[in-house]
């Protein structure tokens, strides 16, 4: 069996799915190249836009070149919380594990009372794509992206990459635990994740035309780019109907995917599954990205 390092023991004991809390800003590091080598490097809080949420840290690895693939990181927290922080355990297992893909762990705008995550948080990582797109020829990278979402980052992966990847660069889609279908009636029967009084709270008097709108659910078509999903059985937020309709969906519309059931798991999981759940995504990431 493979030796397992430290950094892999390390991600795979944080690598549980909660609303944390931020660390600090970390300075930059520009870009390194040499005459024979070009250097790994990363970059932190990369403004995007004029938010001082909008910010992504970008991980650049050595000897990229023009057909380096990206993989986009987006956190959790119920679309009011988290932050870029909180996927820094996928961001150090993915550079051990997969050092060709360059990395980019994005924050968003959080909503709040008033303030509909919906566009706002996908015309945020609309933004991201566009200037990964600019700054492409400095970071030395290609134009092909892969998502891993958790909890709400996942709902925000999915619905990005089925609605608004209009130019289809988006070569796979990864959910842990995301919401598909905001128009599911079982969410009704949830008090800890009613969609109505989430909505109200954002200022929204959500219909249904609404609900399907903005979820992944309603929105994937036979060209959506190949998902992987994660969901667990005890899950207090997502109801199990969540991840069984997006496997049905995708089975319908024959898109390549693959899901993962965990009977006995809540919202997040340690231990074998935790593993299970790295060792399946990897092998997705390399065989679709």
């Amino acid at each position: 069996m493979k030796k397992i390092s430290v950094h892999y023991l390390f991600a795979l004991s944080l690598l549980i799915f909660t609303f944390s809390c931020s660390e600090d800003s970390e300075t930059s590091t520009e870009p390194q190249n040499t005459d024979t080598t070009i250097e790994a490097t990363q970059i932190l809080n990369v403004a995007y836009g004029n938010d001082s949420e909008q910010v992504y840290d970008i991980y650049l690895p050595e000897n990229r070149d023009e057909n380096t693939k990206i993989l986009i990181l987006v956190h959790g927290g119920g679309w009011t919380s988290g932050d870029k922080t909180d996927m820094n355990p996928y961001k150090i297992i993915a550079q051990e594990d997969i050092p060709e893909y360059a990395i980019v762990n994005i924050n968003y705008r959080l909503a709040s009372q008033g303030v509909s995550p919906f566009p706002m948080q996908l015309n945020d990582i609309t933004s991201v794509i566009n200037h990964l797109k600019t700054n492409q020829s400095e970071y030395i990278i290609s134009q092909d992206y892969g998502f891993v979402g958790v909890s709400a980052g996942a709902h925000l992966a999915m619905l990005w990459s089925y609605s608004y990847d209009t130019e289809h660069d988006v070569n796979m889609v990864a959910s842990i635990v995301g919401p598909t279908n905001l128009a599911d009636a079982a969410y009704n029967d949830n008090p800890a994740f009613q969609i109505d009084l989430i909505m109200q709270y954002f200022g929204e008097t959500p219909s249904l035309a609404f609900l399907e709108t903005y979820s992944p659910l309603h929105q994937v078509i036979t060209t959506s780019p190949p998902t992987i999903l994660f969901y667990g059985g005890l899950d207090p937020l997502i109801p199990n109907s969540q991840g069984i309709t997006m496997d049905a969906k995708l089975t319908e519309l024959d898109i390549t995917h693959d899901f993962t059931f965990y009977p006995n798991e809540g919202h997040g999981w340690v231990g074998a599954n935790l593993f299970d759940t790295w060792t399946k995504l990897k092998l997705f990431i390399i065989t679709n990205h």
